[in-house]
């Protein structure tokens, strides 16, 4: 699921073309339940559908064992024409702000880029899909993130414990 006007946002995020300013990417995450993934990205294509003037693509794609998290990356236009509030980026704020209120279920978040090993899955994702595979066999194929992002407490020392 990837469209792009301008050809300046690649899947690896790394291609911008040369005679184009530097562009500005703005990076939605959905977390849907896992088993709703597929709910999920049949409401973004519907969405983008509703918003074919606006590029973007599935940039990240990652899971736990309760959610999966597909990061979109929105091409808001060049710097200089976002700072002016150009049509382009008018249309890709219009995309982003349907996300929010469309998508509300699928937890959306705004996010950093995501890192190489969702934007490779995220490139699988998109060619398996090119290929007739469903998202959900493409998800079953993808590890788990390690660890979790709240470290579990620590043991007091011998010297801070309180006595009762």
């Amino acid at each position: 699921m990837e469209r792009s006007a301008i050809n300046a946002v690649a899947l690896d995020g790394q291609a911008i073309e040369q005679t184009e300013p530097e562009t500005v990417v703005v990076h939605v995450q959905l977390r849907p339940r896992r088993g709703a993934t597929r709910k999920c990205l049949a409401a973004l294509a519907t969405l983008a559908a509703e918003h074919e003037e606006v590029s973007f693509a599935v940039t990240g794609l990652s899971k736990d064992d309760r959610v999966v998290r597909v990061t979109v990356g929105v091409d808001l236009g060049p710097r200089t024409a976002v700072a002016k509030f150009s049509p382009q980026a008018q249309a890709a704020y219009a995309f982003v702000s349907a996300i929010f209120a469309s998508l509300y279920d699928h937890m959306p978040v705004y996010t950093a880029e995501p890192s190489g090993a969702e934007r490779a899955a995220a490139a699988v994702l998109l060619e398996q899909a090119a290929h007739g595979v469903s998202a959900a066999d493409v998800l079953e194929g993808l590890p788990l993130s390690g660890g979790s992002p709240v470290p579990a407490p620590r043991m007091p020392g011998q010297g801070e414990r309180i006595p009762a």
